[in-house]
């Protein structure tokens, strides 16, 4: 039983709960993320280049026509499917350069929090040390 208690006490940790949520939060935005880029950035980019849609780019490695689909070709044998790839990097370029924007401004919201204002009574600790250091230099004169 006591790694029973042990366990909930590591998984209770606050440390251990906000990573979960961040991985709950983080399968939820990167749906969001792989939609965008899928039904939004990457036909605009196909229309940009002739019309073609990246995720039917591939490579034939078993003498494949290139006028099958990737789904064809997959069939027929081995390809090096790039434009998968290709959506799949873009998808986390997105994802890492949201990501990093919200840290930004998250921290420029902490800089802008004014720093604490010292105290103004000097704590009695340092007061008893400046007292020894002023006791031990007149023994010395």
């Amino acid at each position: 039983m006591g790694m029973m208690q042990e366990f909930k006490a590591f998984a209770m940790k606050g440390n251990v709960i906000d990573l979960a949520v961040g991985v709950i939060i983080g399968g939820a935005f990167s749906k969001i993320v792989d939609s965008l880029v899928q039904d939004l950035i990457m036909p605009v980019a196909g229309k940009l280049f002739g019309g073609l849609d990246f995720s039917n780019y591939y490579l034939p490695l078993n003498h494949q026509s290139m006028q099958m689909t990737l789904t064809e070709a997959k069939k027929a044998g081995a390809v090096l499917a790039y434009g998968n790839f290709l959506t799949i990097l873009l998808n986390f370029m997105l994802l890492a350069f949201v990501i990093f924007q919200m840290v930004r401004a998250i921290n420029k919201l902490k800089r802008a929090e004014p720093p604490a204002p010292p105290s103004q009574a000097t704590p009695e600790d340092i007061i008893l040390l400046r007292e020894i250091r002023d006791a031990l230099r007149k023994k010395q004169d």
